[in-house]
Protein backbone atom coordinates (compact mmCIF):
# COMPACT_ATOMS: atom_id res chain seq x y z
CA UNK A 1 0.00 0.00 0.00
CA UNK A 2 1.22 3.55 -0.68
CA UNK A 3 2.43 5.78 2.12
CA UNK A 4 -0.36 8.11 3.38
CA UNK A 5 1.56 11.08 1.94
CA UNK A 6 2.02 9.49 -1.49
CA UNK A 7 -0.31 8.80 -4.36
CA UNK A 8 -0.80 5.19 -5.42
CA UNK A 9 1.60 4.69 -8.34
CA UNK A 10 0.96 0.99 -8.86
CA UNK A 11 0.69 0.32 -12.58
CA UNK A 12 1.60 3.87 -13.60
CA UNK A 13 4.07 4.06 -16.49
CA UNK A 14 7.18 6.00 -15.52
CA UNK A 15 9.94 6.71 -18.05
CA UNK A 16 13.24 7.74 -16.44
CA UNK A 17 16.11 8.91 -18.61
CA UNK A 18 19.65 8.78 -17.27
CA UNK A 19 18.58 5.64 -15.40
CA UNK A 20 21.65 3.51 -16.08
CA UNK A 21 23.52 4.94 -13.08
CA UNK A 22 23.38 7.40 -10.19
CA UNK A 23 20.17 9.01 -9.02
CA UNK A 24 18.25 7.86 -12.10
CA UNK A 25 18.96 4.20 -11.39
CA UNK A 26 18.10 4.61 -7.71
CA UNK A 27 14.85 6.43 -8.51
CA UNK A 28 13.95 3.65 -10.96
CA UNK A 29 14.44 1.04 -8.24
CA UNK A 30 12.41 2.95 -5.66
CA UNK A 31 9.51 3.63 -7.99
CA UNK A 32 9.56 0.01 -9.15
CA UNK A 33 9.34 -1.08 -5.50
CA UNK A 34 6.21 1.07 -5.16
CA UNK A 35 4.59 -0.84 -8.02
CA UNK A 36 5.15 1.54 -10.93
CA UNK A 37 5.85 0.21 -14.40
CA UNK A 38 9.30 1.73 -14.79
CA UNK A 39 11.05 2.16 -18.14
CA UNK A 40 14.76 2.87 -17.53
CA UNK A 41 16.48 4.75 -20.35
CA UNK A 42 20.24 5.16 -20.55
CA UNK A 43 23.08 5.85 -22.92
CA UNK A 44 25.15 2.77 -22.01
CA UNK A 45 23.61 -0.50 -23.28
CA UNK A 46 25.51 -2.53 -20.67
CA UNK A 47 24.62 -0.38 -17.65
CA UNK A 48 21.03 0.08 -18.75
CA UNK A 49 20.63 -3.66 -19.29
CA UNK A 50 21.90 -4.35 -15.76
CA UNK A 51 19.38 -1.98 -14.19
CA UNK A 52 16.57 -3.33 -16.35
CA UNK A 53 17.46 -6.94 -15.52
CA UNK A 54 17.47 -6.15 -11.80
CA UNK A 55 13.94 -4.76 -12.09
CA UNK A 56 12.74 -7.43 -14.50
CA UNK A 57 11.75 -4.84 -17.12
CA UNK A 58 12.86 -3.76 -20.57
CA UNK A 59 15.43 -0.98 -20.74
CA UNK A 60 15.87 1.33 -23.70
CA UNK A 61 19.01 3.11 -24.87
CA UNK A 62 19.61 6.40 -26.62
CA UNK A 63 22.50 8.83 -26.92
CA UNK A 64 21.11 12.34 -26.62
CA UNK A 65 23.99 13.77 -28.64
CA UNK A 66 22.00 12.43 -31.62
CA UNK A 67 18.50 13.79 -32.15
CA UNK A 68 17.83 10.87 -34.51
CA UNK A 69 18.30 8.55 -31.54
CA UNK A 70 15.92 10.69 -29.46
CA UNK A 71 13.28 10.37 -32.17
CA UNK A 72 13.86 6.63 -32.34
CA UNK A 73 13.53 6.39 -28.56
CA UNK A 74 10.22 8.26 -28.68
CA UNK A 75 8.93 5.90 -31.35
CA UNK A 76 9.91 2.82 -29.32
CA UNK A 77 8.17 4.25 -26.27
CA UNK A 78 5.06 5.01 -28.30
CA UNK A 79 5.00 1.47 -29.66
CA UNK A 80 5.13 0.01 -26.16
CA UNK A 81 2.93 2.36 -24.14
CA UNK A 82 -0.38 4.07 -24.87
CA UNK A 83 0.09 6.37 -21.87
CA UNK A 84 2.98 7.82 -19.88
CA UNK A 85 2.17 8.92 -16.35
CA UNK A 86 5.62 10.25 -15.43
CA UNK A 87 8.43 11.36 -17.73
CA UNK A 88 11.57 12.09 -15.72
CA UNK A 89 14.02 14.02 -17.89
CA UNK A 90 17.02 13.13 -15.76
CA UNK A 91 19.74 12.49 -18.36
CA UNK A 92 22.45 15.11 -18.65
CA UNK A 93 26.10 15.82 -18.20
CA UNK A 94 29.02 18.20 -17.82
CA UNK A 95 31.26 18.06 -20.88
CA UNK A 96 34.86 19.26 -20.90
CA UNK A 97 37.38 19.95 -23.63
CA UNK A 98 35.92 23.10 -25.12
CA UNK A 99 33.01 23.64 -27.48
CA UNK A 100 31.87 20.47 -29.21
CA UNK A 101 29.28 20.48 -31.97
CA UNK A 102 26.93 17.52 -32.43
CA UNK A 103 25.99 15.86 -35.70
CA UNK A 104 22.83 17.99 -35.54
CA UNK A 105 24.82 21.24 -35.46
CA UNK A 106 24.31 22.22 -31.81
CA UNK A 107 26.70 22.68 -28.91
CA UNK A 108 26.87 19.35 -27.06
CA UNK A 109 25.88 20.50 -23.56
CA UNK A 110 22.92 22.48 -24.89
CA UNK A 111 21.67 19.54 -26.94
CA UNK A 112 22.07 16.79 -24.34
CA UNK A 113 20.80 18.78 -21.36
CA UNK A 114 18.05 20.84 -23.00
CA UNK A 115 17.18 20.26 -26.65
CA UNK A 116 17.03 16.44 -26.53
CA UNK A 117 14.67 16.32 -23.50
CA UNK A 118 12.62 19.10 -25.08
CA UNK A 119 12.25 17.01 -28.23
CA UNK A 120 11.48 13.80 -26.33
CA UNK A 121 8.81 15.53 -24.23
CA UNK A 122 7.16 17.04 -27.30
CA UNK A 123 7.19 13.74 -29.24
CA UNK A 124 5.52 11.96 -26.31
CA UNK A 125 2.89 14.64 -25.81
CA UNK A 126 -0.09 12.51 -26.84
CA UNK A 127 1.00 9.70 -24.50
CA UNK A 128 1.35 12.21 -21.64
CA UNK A 129 -2.05 13.69 -22.51
CA UNK A 130 -3.56 10.19 -22.31
CA UNK A 131 -2.64 9.99 -18.60
CA UNK A 132 -4.71 12.51 -16.59
CA UNK A 133 -2.52 14.15 -13.96
CA UNK A 134 0.69 13.06 -15.71
CA UNK A 135 3.96 14.61 -14.61
CA UNK A 136 7.10 15.76 -16.36
CA UNK A 137 9.98 16.08 -13.91
CA UNK A 138 13.16 17.85 -14.94
CA UNK A 139 16.48 17.33 -13.14
CA UNK A 140 17.96 20.84 -12.97
CA UNK A 141 20.63 22.30 -10.68
CA UNK A 142 21.42 25.23 -8.43
CA UNK A 143 24.04 25.90 -11.12
CA UNK A 144 21.19 27.76 -12.84
CA UNK A 145 22.20 30.75 -10.71
CA UNK A 146 25.41 31.07 -12.72
CA UNK A 147 23.74 30.67 -16.10
CA UNK A 148 22.59 33.28 -18.57
CA UNK A 149 20.34 32.72 -21.56
CA UNK A 150 20.76 34.79 -24.71
CA UNK A 151 17.96 33.73 -27.09
CA UNK A 152 19.88 34.97 -30.11
CA UNK A 153 22.71 32.54 -29.27
CA UNK A 154 20.57 29.82 -27.71
CA UNK A 155 22.38 26.76 -29.06
CA UNK A 156 25.83 27.87 -27.92
CA UNK A 157 27.56 27.51 -31.28
CA UNK A 158 28.78 31.09 -31.27
CA UNK A 159 30.23 33.49 -28.72
CA UNK A 160 32.43 32.73 -25.76
CA UNK A 161 32.39 29.13 -24.49
CA UNK A 162 33.24 27.93 -20.99
CA UNK A 163 32.54 24.28 -20.19
CA UNK A 164 30.95 24.90 -16.80
CA UNK A 165 29.23 28.03 -18.07
CA UNK A 166 27.52 25.95 -20.77
CA UNK A 167 26.38 23.51 -18.09
CA UNK A 168 24.94 26.26 -15.88
CA UNK A 169 23.14 27.79 -18.84
CA UNK A 170 21.64 24.40 -19.72
CA UNK A 171 20.40 23.96 -16.14
CA UNK A 172 18.75 27.37 -16.29
CA UNK A 173 17.17 26.25 -19.56
CA UNK A 174 15.76 23.21 -17.73
CA UNK A 175 13.87 25.54 -15.38
CA UNK A 176 12.77 27.86 -18.20
CA UNK A 177 11.59 24.83 -20.19
CA UNK A 178 9.54 23.69 -17.19
CA UNK A 179 7.88 27.11 -17.07
CA UNK A 180 7.22 27.01 -20.81
CA UNK A 181 5.86 23.46 -20.63
CA UNK A 182 3.38 24.41 -17.93
CA UNK A 183 2.12 27.30 -20.08
CA UNK A 184 1.92 25.05 -23.15
CA UNK A 185 -0.13 22.39 -21.36
CA UNK A 186 -2.53 25.05 -20.08
CA UNK A 187 -2.92 26.46 -23.60
CA UNK A 188 -3.63 23.13 -25.34
CA UNK A 189 -5.70 21.72 -22.49
CA UNK A 190 -3.46 18.87 -21.35
CA UNK A 191 -3.97 17.73 -17.75
CA UNK A 192 -0.31 17.36 -16.83
CA UNK A 193 2.11 18.84 -14.30
CA UNK A 194 5.64 20.13 -14.96
CA UNK A 195 8.27 20.64 -12.25
CA UNK A 196 12.05 20.85 -11.89
CA UNK A 197 14.43 20.20 -9.02
CA UNK A 198 17.99 20.47 -7.79
CA UNK A 199 19.04 17.07 -6.32
CA UNK A 200 21.84 18.49 -4.20
CA UNK A 201 25.55 18.09 -4.90
CA UNK A 202 25.74 14.33 -5.24
CA UNK A 203 28.72 11.98 -4.90
CA UNK A 204 28.00 10.11 -8.11
CA UNK A 205 29.98 9.71 -11.34
CA UNK A 206 28.18 12.72 -12.80
CA UNK A 207 30.51 15.55 -13.69
CA UNK A 208 33.69 14.01 -12.32
CA UNK A 209 35.57 14.79 -15.51
CA UNK A 210 34.83 18.49 -15.03
CA UNK A 211 37.84 20.44 -13.78
CA UNK A 212 35.78 22.32 -11.18
CA UNK A 213 33.73 19.35 -10.02
CA UNK A 214 36.77 17.11 -10.03
CA UNK A 215 38.54 19.28 -7.42
CA UNK A 216 35.44 19.21 -5.22
CA UNK A 217 35.00 15.45 -5.53
CA UNK A 218 38.58 14.87 -4.39
CA UNK A 219 38.67 17.56 -1.70
CA UNK A 220 37.37 17.88 1.86
CA UNK A 221 34.12 19.44 0.59
CA UNK A 222 33.11 15.91 -0.44
CA UNK A 223 31.94 15.35 3.14
CA UNK A 224 29.16 17.90 2.55
CA UNK A 225 27.81 16.14 -0.53
CA UNK A 226 24.63 14.11 -0.70
CA UNK A 227 24.71 10.41 -1.43
CA UNK A 228 23.11 9.20 -4.68
CA UNK A 229 20.31 7.75 -2.55
CA UNK A 230 19.65 11.19 -1.08
CA UNK A 231 19.93 12.78 -4.52
CA UNK A 232 17.19 10.53 -5.86
CA UNK A 233 14.73 11.51 -3.12
CA UNK A 234 13.39 14.73 -4.74
CA UNK A 235 12.76 12.94 -8.05
CA UNK A 236 10.85 10.14 -6.32
CA UNK A 237 8.97 12.67 -4.23
CA UNK A 238 7.84 14.75 -7.21
CA UNK A 239 6.69 11.58 -8.98
CA UNK A 240 4.68 10.38 -5.99
CA UNK A 241 3.33 13.53 -4.28
CA UNK A 242 -0.45 13.42 -4.21
CA UNK A 243 -0.89 17.16 -4.75
CA UNK A 244 0.13 17.70 -8.36
CA UNK A 245 -1.24 21.24 -8.55
CA UNK A 246 1.05 22.30 -5.70
CA UNK A 247 4.18 21.44 -7.69
CA UNK A 248 3.08 22.59 -11.15
CA UNK A 249 5.57 24.98 -12.77
CA UNK A 250 7.77 25.13 -9.69
CA UNK A 251 11.49 24.67 -9.11
CA UNK A 252 12.54 22.75 -6.00
CA UNK A 253 15.86 22.99 -4.19
CA UNK A 254 15.78 19.36 -3.11
CA UNK A 255 12.45 19.34 -1.24
CA UNK A 256 12.07 23.08 -0.79
CA UNK A 257 9.71 24.76 -3.22
CA UNK A 258 10.78 27.92 -5.06
CA UNK A 259 14.47 27.41 -4.43
CA UNK A 260 17.27 29.83 -5.37
CA UNK A 261 16.71 30.73 -9.00
CA UNK A 262 18.22 33.07 -11.59
CA UNK A 263 15.84 35.93 -12.43
CA UNK A 264 15.55 34.59 -16.01
CA UNK A 265 13.98 31.46 -14.57
CA UNK A 266 10.90 33.55 -13.68
CA UNK A 267 10.62 35.32 -17.03
CA UNK A 268 7.49 34.13 -18.88
CA UNK A 269 8.34 36.07 -22.04
CA UNK A 270 11.78 34.44 -22.14
CA UNK A 271 10.21 31.02 -21.56
CA UNK A 272 8.03 31.58 -24.61
CA UNK A 273 10.99 32.65 -26.76
CA UNK A 274 13.02 29.61 -25.67
CA UNK A 275 10.03 27.36 -26.41
CA UNK A 276 9.64 28.80 -29.90
CA UNK A 277 13.35 28.69 -30.72
CA UNK A 278 13.65 25.11 -29.44
CA UNK A 279 10.63 24.05 -31.50
CA UNK A 280 12.14 25.55 -34.64
CA UNK A 281 15.46 23.77 -34.02
CA UNK A 282 13.77 20.35 -33.92
CA UNK A 283 11.26 21.06 -36.68
CA UNK A 284 8.10 21.11 -34.55
CA UNK A 285 5.30 23.68 -34.35
CA UNK A 286 5.51 25.95 -31.32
Amino acid sequence: MPHPDERDVRGLVMVITGASDGIGAIAARRLHERGATVVPVGRSPEKTARVAAELGVEGLTADFSSLAQVRDLAERLRERHDRIDVLANNAGGVFTGGRRITEDGHELTFQVNHLAPYLLTRLLEDRIAAAPGARVVQTASMGNLLGRIRPEHLDGTTGRHLDYGAYCRSKLLNVVFTRGLRAHYATVGIDAVASAFHPGVVTSSFGRDSAIAGVLYRGPARRLFHTPEQGAEPLVRLATRPDGAAIDGRYFHRHRADGPLHRQGRDDALARRVWERSAAMVGLPA
